[in-house]
C-alpha cells in the first residue's frame, strides 16, 4: 500500500548519492574545473568504497 516502511536498499542510496555528486560536479565543471575534479574523485571514492564493503559482507 504505502512505501512509508521500506526500507531502501543500501546500493540505491549509494548511487543516489553518486548521481548526486555527479550532477555537482557536471554543475561545476564551467565554473571551477578543480572543484569539479574534486567533486568527481569524491563520487568515484563513495562507489569504490561501496563495492569494498560489499565484497567483504559487511552491508
Amino acid at each position: 500500500m504505502f512505501n512509508l516502511f521500506k526500507k531502501k536498499d543500501p546500493r540505491e542510496a549509494v548511487m543516489k548519492r553518486y548521481r548526486e555528486l555527479l550532477a555537482e560536479s557536471h554543475r561545476l565543471s564551467t565554473i571551477d574545473r578543480k572543484a569539479s575534479d574534486l567533486k568527481r574523485a569524491e563520487a568515484e571514492n563513495l562507489l569504490d568504497e561501496f563495492d569494498r564493503k560489499s565484497k567483504k559482507g559487511t552491508l
